[in-house]
């Protein structure tokens, strides 16, 4: 069995966009007649630039390989070019198409894919939701509203999830890490008040920011919040900033989370190492694959850290995330998007029920991509997946930044 055809599709959520604003979906094909889907989690360019990279990756290390050879390929990505170490935008690309490479041989061999590494270790997983308005919300209110949050949570705990998050901390820049405002502090000790007296002791909070801060404001920061003790403080630091996200850790009691912005074995390693966080978050699509992330699940086992697989992307990543999920004993949690758009592009193969996934059992990724659907509603804009702002954070006037694709209109 050989790799022979790779197929891109860009695709755009519609309004209001949960999952950015847009998510590349790769079908590869073999000369057996089988195709496997993947997803590219990518943001650093645009994504017509990254369809070249992306066809590049292909054609030079995994064209007329036996998609079997998950090592081999990775390390040809990893290596050529003189390179040897994480590269965000080659990784992003070798990611996307090592998880169809896995689909691939789920089908050939009639197994899931969690089957094929190491085998169902979870009967279910944990999973979490980012809060998002209910209908009456104001949907450009929403994101500084405490009570809106609290009105939020307590549904989505009616739903079922044990752990929520939100990120009312104020704007990512492309300025590096800064002071939080004290109104932007103010503002997140009401976020943690407002939904931990909806959901008591029901839910897990999960602090989210986006490596925003510099190291002071993100200890002064996360010891406002500690007495609503949430689970985690999420990449409060920029992410190459490994020892003072370090730091960080030392100075708090509420454990650091990082990960979405990282790839490969080497970075997520220098995490552990130096003690910076102890909640991992791989993005599957742009990490190094699955198999990759299996390594750092073990490494992080070592360190007697849990997994928690990130997602702000498409639903495809989310399977990949899912059957990594069943196959470790340091699961966590997982993230989750529940979207009628989500739903559909994989024909409702998976489903959060009660809080809980439970990981599919049919062959590959065990999903049906609606393909006439992703092909439905192309992306023609011009912005990137995800954008900071150049604009630093306003210490007078306060901040209703809306994160790095902000919700569009209907």
């Amino acid at each position: 069995m050989k790799l022979t055809d790779l197929d891109i599709i860009v695709t755009a959520p519609p309004a209001p966009g949960w999952g950015g604003r847009y998510w590349i979906l790769v079908k590869l094909s073999t000369d057996t007649g089988i195709t496997g889907w993947g997803e590219c989690y990518a943001s650093s360019i645009g994504p017509e630039a990254m369809k070249a990279v992306i066809s590049d990756v292909f054609t030079r290390h995994m064209e007329g390989e036996n998609p079997e050879n998950i090592e081999l390929m990775f390390r040809r990505a990893y290596s050529s070019g003189f390179t040897q170490r994480p590269d965000l935008t080659v990784m992003g690309a070798f990611s996307g198409l090592e998880i169809a490479c896995w689909d691939i041989l789920g089908k050939d061999r009639g197994r899931p894919v969690h089957a094929l590494i190491g085998g169902r270790m979870n009967d279910r997983i944990r999973a979490y939701t980012y809060l998002y308005p209910l209908d009456g919300h104001d949907m450009d209110t929403f994101w500084t509203d405490p009570q809106a949050a609290g009105e939020s949570a307590a549904a989505m705990v009616d739903l079922g999830y044990t752990a929520v998050k939100f990120d009312p901390a104020g704007p990512y820049t492309i300025r590096g890490g800064h002071m939080p405002a004290m109104s932007d502090i103010t503002t997140s000790v009401a976020f943690c008040k407002a939904i931990r007296e909806a959901v008591g002791d029901r839910a897990d909070l999960l602090f989210g920011t986006h490596g925003q801060f510099n190291t002071a404001g993100a200890i002064r920061l996360g010891q406002a919040l500690e007495p609503y003790s949430p689970l985690w403080f999420e990449e409060p630091t920029p992410p190459d900033n490994i020892e003072d996200m370090a730091r960080v850790a030392r100075n708090l009691r509420i454990p650091v989370a990082t990960g979405e912005r990282m790839t490969t074995k080497a970075e997520f390693a220098a995490v552990l190492r130096a003690g910076a966080a102890e909640i991992l978050q791989p993005a599957l699509g742009r990490a190094g694959g699955i198999w990759e992330m299996k390594k750092v699940a073990a490494i992080a086992e070592a360190f007697n850290a849990q997994m928690a697989p990130h997602l702000y992307a498409g639903p495809v990543e989310w399977a990949a995330n899912i059957h990594l999920a069943a196959a470790i004993p340091n699961i966590l949690m997982a993230e989750t998007i529940e979207t009628p758009f989500h739903n559909d592009l994989i024909r409702g193969a998976i489903k959060v029920e009660g809080g809980f996934i439970t990981p599919p059992d049919a062959p590959g990724l065990g999903i049906e991509v609606d393909e006439d659907l992703a092909r439905a509603h192309p992306y023609t804009g011009d912005g990137l997946h995800l954008q900071m702002q150049e604009q630093p954070c306003d210490y007078a006037n306060g901040n209703n930044f809306q994160g790095g694709a902000p919700a569009s209109k209907v």
